[in-house]
């Protein structure tokens, strides 16, 4: 394999950084990673954190160099990091459970998959032109989709920022997954949280990543976020990567010298034991949301959020 990748995050108006971002690759197989954790400071933090480790350390022991079932991965990896969110919140005795939104990409013999819950998107862009972007398990696409409010209202909506599906909420999560897709070179995926996508327009963030680098175009888009909201700006955090280019750039990684079994990583945690991090096979059967579970799901979170930020204050 061969690929160019830069990651950046910024901690914008807040008093913690609750995004996390990364990535693994061995000889045959890369895993990019974003999480925006939810529902107050450390709380969001430990669950962006718990997920990142989680699916990162699944993939360590998994890719041989390869993963086998690469979508069975992607849902059962992020079933995993739920489940050990969960854990955490009993081990600590926590009024609630934190949250987090989680997007991730797995890379293998020019093929891509990913997966998201909440609303970290990825974009997946071929000549300066977006192919496909993941849509936001929010109250607004819902709307969207069934045809009740038009796409032209995405930024001005008051139900933008309601999301119904992310781990560690009560219910177990939909974890959406992509087709497969054949890569090109010179393909881009930029993985970013909602610190970014929300404050700039679509069409800016192709621009950039038409005409620049992704070196060069992800500190530049995540400068331009963090001037436009000013003091009240969410965390701002992008990885992109750009597949078969780069030769002369300094972010060009090239694996085929790795030895079967390596792996590399940016996601630096302990290794969890079979009984905190293992997968179970034959896991229960998830079925999609309807309007009651959204709304639902919705209030669980919006209640959250508020339980937190006042344990928070306390502190």
């Amino acid at each position: 394999m061969r690929f160019s990748v830069y990651q950046e995050s910024h901690i914008g108006g807040r008093k913690v950084n609750q995004d996390r971002m990364g990535y693994c690759f061995t000889r045959d197989s890369l895993l990019l990673l974003l999480a925006d954790g939810m529902g107050g400071h450390i709380m969001g933090e430990m669950a962006a954190t718990i997920a990142m480790q989680t699916i990162g350390n699944l993939f360590q022991q998994q890719a041989k160099p390869c993963i086998g079932r690469p979508e069975r991965f992607l849902e059962e990896s992020f079933l995993a990091a739920h489940k050990e969110i969960h854990r955490f919140k009993i081990i600590n005795n926590l009024p609630d459970t934190p949250r987090t939104t989680i997007v991730a990409c797995l890379i293998q013999h020019d093929t891509a998959f990913w997966a998201h819950c909440g609303d970290s998107r990825l974009y997946w862009m071929r000549n300066g032109q977006l192919l496909l972007r993941t849509r936001d398990h929010s109250r607004l696409e819902t709307l969207i989709a069934q045809g009740a409010i038009d796409a032209s209202q995405r930024d001005t909506h008051p139900d933008r920022n309601k999301l119904f599906n992310c781990l560690g909420a009560p219910n177990l999560p939909i974890v959406e997954m992509s087709r497969r897709v054949n890569l090109q070179a010179g393909d881009v995926m930029l993985l970013c949280s909602d610190g970014l996508w929300s404050v700039l327009p679509e069409h800016v963030l192709l621009q950039h990543l038409r005409e620049r680098t992704i070196v060069r175009a992800v500190p530049e888009l995540l400068n331009k976020a963090l001037s436009i909201a000013g003091k009240s700006s969410d965390n701002v955090t992008a990885l992109a990567m750009m597949w078969e280019g780069g030769d002369d750039n300094p972010s060009t990684v090239t694996t085929h010298t790795l030895p079967i079994g390596a792996v590399t990583t940016t996601i630096h945690s302990t290794i969890l034991d079979d009984e905190r991090s293992g997968i179970q096979e034959g896991g229960e059967e998830i079925d999609g949301f309807d309007e009651a579970d959204i709304e639902k799901a919705i209030e669980e979170i919006r209640k959250a959020i508020q339980k937190s930020s006042k344990v928070g204050l306390k502190s």
